[in-house]
């Protein structure tokens, strides 16, 4: 992918290198090629490479990328001829799983947190059997101001998808 011309595995990589390597690694663990360990360690050391030699030897154990067209394992459409994907680094995909994925890590603490402030407000407003004043509002108003920006401006730059996807937390036992 990044090798092949005399002389350029010493030549310094370009963001867009290290992003196109980054992709390649993800592929590859959704594929089931690499455990989540393994990428990480990949990952990092992607981000860290200087030149496209380092990148390469990222990749020398992967596959190359097949397009489902062309798999053996995908059954071939006889309208549609297989296309070879265009040269050049992948472009990053973007799936609703991983909009979802960093909206969820956005929000949920917001809520779970004004879920709790709520709760307390609602107890104590039982317990002294007249409606309290709402100082709940207090804590959700300005924090959910702050992240309702952070989502706009966080979907408009594509931000869900810039970041690798996180391991999920298992306790271990």
């Amino acid at each position: 992918m990044l090798a092949g011309m005399d002389g350029r595995d010493g030549m310094r990589a370009a963001d867009a290198d290290r992003e196109a390597v980054a992709e390649r690694l993800r592929i590859a663990l959704n594929e089931g090629r690499l455990d989540l360990h393994e990428y990480d360690e990949r990952l990092r050391q992607a981000y860290a490479a200087r030149t496209y030699a380092e990148l390469e030897a990222l990749l020398t154990d992967l596959p190359p990328v097949t397009p489902p067209q062309r798999s053996g394992l995908a059954p071939a459409a006889a309208s549609a001829p297989a296309v070879d994907p265009p040269a050049g680094p992948p472009v990053p995909v973007t799936t609703r799983g991983g909009t979802a994925r960093w909206l969820a890590e956005v929000w949920l603490p917001y809520l779970n947190v004004v879920a709790v402030v709520v709760t307390i407000w609602a107890v104590t407003s039982l317990l002294s059997r007249e409606l309290l004043y709402f100082w709940p509002v207090w804590v959700a108003g300005p924090w959910g101001a702050v992240l309702l920006i952070r989502t706009v401006t966080g979907l408009t730059s594509g931000e869900p998808h810039r970041k690798p996807p996180k391991p999920d937390n298992c306790q271990a036992g």
